[in-house]
């Protein structure tokens, strides 16, 4: 097959913190995501949605929150890692499109820098990476400020080089 589509979401409680780590940048808030690694939920949503794409299991098949050596670990390792496995089978980024739902702070000022940040991981341009922000309208948890959820979809497209 030419192309293959994969869907990912994760979702982590927030707390008092400094920063927030989303897009693989850190944001200056007062709430942090709670995870075992620095629960960026952008970056898992997408690896879930790569893993996804190619029947490859979930970022806990790969990551496990139980191994210690993920405690705390930047999620853009494991882009990078996941990304390494879309490559050995031979496929590439034909898009990506992300959104983010959280109540505060309001991200749409650092939303180029994450797709700085995240093309350059998966070899693609920038203008191929989408990341989109909303909130919960103070519905649910999401909307009372208690956590944080992302959801991506990708399209790989099979490398004709390979």
């Amino acid at each position: 097959m030419n192309f293959k589509v994969g869907f990912g979401y994760d979702i982590h409680r927030l707390a008092a913190g400094a920063e927030l780590a989303l897009g693989g940048i850190r944001i200056p808030s007062h709430v942090a995501a709670a995870g075992h690694s620095d629960a960026d939920v952008i970056l898992h949503a997408i690896c879930d949605a790569l893993l996804g794409a190619l029947s490859l299991g979930d970022i806990g098949k790969h990551f496990p929150n139980t191994d210690h050596k993920y405690k705390g670990i930047d999620s853009k390792e494991l882009l990078k890692h996941t990304f390494d496995l879309v490559k050995k089978q031979g496929y590439q980024i034909g898009n990506l499109d992300t959104t983010v739902c959280l109540e505060t702070p309001k991200i749409n000022i650092w939303v180029s820098e994450m797709q700085k940040v995240i093309a350059p991981i998966l070899n693609t341009e920038v203008q191929n990476i989408s990341i989109k922000a909303t909130t919960a309208e103070k519905l649910g948890a999401i909307g009372k400020g208690e956590g944080i959820e992302a959801s991506s979809i990708v399209l790989l497209v099979k490398n004709n080089t390979t």
